[in-house]
């Protein structure tokens, strides 16, 4: 690795300067997740219809993920954090025309579009954080930048506050903030291409002999599935995807059915994201003082299959916490599994990078999955605790292949 004789975290500035890129990115979801609601009541969509937001959002990270591989392979990680941050900025921009005409099909062009944005920034900025600084604190660095993704999801409220009232989102709100955002991602964009980012690479990108020598693994490969290690982080980083977001869409619903119509319910869903960020901190101070990346994916997974078993088997009132001790388990995860898949990929490391940012649409399938669980085993019209119970068996398997991938799977080579 190019900067490996430093034996800090990583290189200050520019990781700054990668904190602000993952800020932007939680600030994005936070506003998303408040002004898209709006939109589609608008456009009274049906059942189909609400699937078709789900695949435009998603189906980015899976069509766009190669094209996006090539483009940083071409132009580098900085110019291509440039470029995504101007294509969401687009995306952002045009749902503004979609609200004045209540255009659905414009409505999935700017969802789609920003997705293809997402998809260059995810695969620009996550192996760039891994590469800035020694391989043993590259789970650190991403978890110091997850702190950063969360604290924007709680600034994104606030700042919305301050032009719409938020407890009745009308459809005539949203053209304002919609500007101010596409304004602020373009800004950040134009911040990135002149910011003072060095253009990193991995060990063994670069064709050169001396180069090739520091990666000799990924010398003589021909194919990106020739790397087992990678192709099992994949699987792992997609189980991940997909449980990451089941205790943040899921704690409002499970709390109601077990304890009722209880104040301030809506506020449930910062214990998740406390239970992540207490994560990520332990993450900064432990890794690797006191433990190891892959050990401590090991002891995070097997906390995880823990706590899955308290929200499955204990009553309603006692599993509840259960479903916050599983966000502070699954958050290491992705912190984790990028460094140890990205691992003397050498040249081919942005294809690679290319197969995680993929992974990326487990966050649409699993959480499906999950709710077909619910639908199948209720009894009643309203589903009850104990039928969530039920679908949180899908948090299982997951966490067992998690598991075996930090006890072997991220160990294993080919000759």
């Amino acid at each position: 690795m190019k900067n490996s004789s430093n034996k800090k975290i990583g290189q200050p500035i520019p990781l700054m300067i990668a904190g602000i890129v993952f800020f932007m990115i939680g600030f994005g979801i936070g506003i998303s997740s408040f002004l898209t609601p709006a939109l589609r009541s608008a456009f009274n969509l049906s059942n189909s219809q609400s699937y078709l937001v789900l695949t435009a959002i998603f189906s980015a990270f899976v069509i766009f993920s190669h094209p996006a591989g090539w483009i940083i392979k071409k132009i580098g990680y900085r110019k291509s954090m440039m470029l995504a941050f101007l294509i969401m900025a687009l995306g952002m921009w045009l749902f503004v025309p979609s609200s004045h005409v209540e255009s659905f099909p414009l409505f999935l062009v700017a969802l789609f579009i920003g997705g293809i944005g997402n998809t260059i920034l995810q695969g620009s900025i996550n192996p760039y954080v891994i590469i800035l600084g020694p391989e043993d604190t590259a789970a650190v660095r991403i978890s110091m930048m997850g702190i950063m993704n969360k604290m924007a999801w709680w600034v994104a409220p606030v700042f919305l506050g301050l032009f719409i009232d938020l407890s009745n989102v009308q459809l005539d709100d949203v053209v304002l903030p919609f500007y101010i955002v596409a304004g602020i991602l373009a800004l950040v964009g134009i911040f990135i291409y002149f910011a003072p980012l060095p253009e990193l690479k991995a060990a063994g990108e670069d064709d050169d002999e001396a180069a090739v020598s520091e990666s000799s693994y990924a010398a003589g490969k021909t194919s990106i599935l020739q790397f087992p290690h990678l192709l099992l982080g994949v699987a792992a980083l997609f189980a991940t995807c997909g449980i990451e977001g089941l205790p943040l869409i899921t704690i409002i619903d499970f709390a109601r059915s077990t304890f009722g119509e209880v104040d301030n319910l809506e506020s449930y869903p910062k214990f998740v994201t406390l239970g992540m960020v207490a994560g990520y901190l332990f993450g900064v101070i432990a890794i690797p003082r006191l433990i190891s990346q892959s050990k401590a994916l090991y002891l995070f997974s097997g906390l995880g299959i823990l706590s899955s078993m308290i929200l499955i088997f204990l009553e309603p009132k006692f599993a509840f916490y259960g479903l916050i001790l599983t966000s502070f388990s699954i958050s290491l995860m992705w912190p984790i599994i990028w460094p140890l898949a990205l691992k003397d990929l050498g040249r081919f490391t942005k294809s690679g990078t290319s197969l995680l940012v993929m992974t990326l649409v487990g966050a649409a399938i699993v959480p499906l999955i999950f709710g077909s669980i619910v639908d199948a085993v209720k009894t009643t019209e309203q589903a009850v605790a104990a039928d969530y119970q039920v679908a949180y068996w899908v948090l299982v398997p997951s966490f067992l292949f998690i598991l075996y991938y930090a006890v072997s799977g991220h160990k294993i080579r080919t000759r």
